[in-house]
């Protein structure tokens, strides 16, 4: 099994976090287009004595692919 580089996910997820918080902050500009993938309404399991919700949603902003592109640079440099 190939190792994982946890630094660079680490990284990639800040990346997404810090441009989803720019796309907010930029709210009717170009950096907030994007696409959301995901499931609209959650999925329930019900099974008696315990009831399980499963969702997720990701929304892919030009901001969020610029702070990926930006954390695979710091990665390059620390690396």
């Amino acid at each position: 099994m190939k190792r994982v580089n946890w630094v660079l996910v680490l990284l990639v997820l800040v990346g997404f976090v810090i441009g989803r918080f720019i796309g907010t902050y930029f709210d009717g500009s170009f950096l907030n287009y994007g696409q959301t993938f995901g499931l609209s309404s959650p999925i329930e399991l019900d099974l008696g004595f315990i009831i399980l919700t499963f969702g997720l949603q990701i929304k892919i902003t030009i901001a969020s692919v610029i702070g990926v592109i930006i954390s695979l640079v710091v990665y390059k440099f620390i690396r």
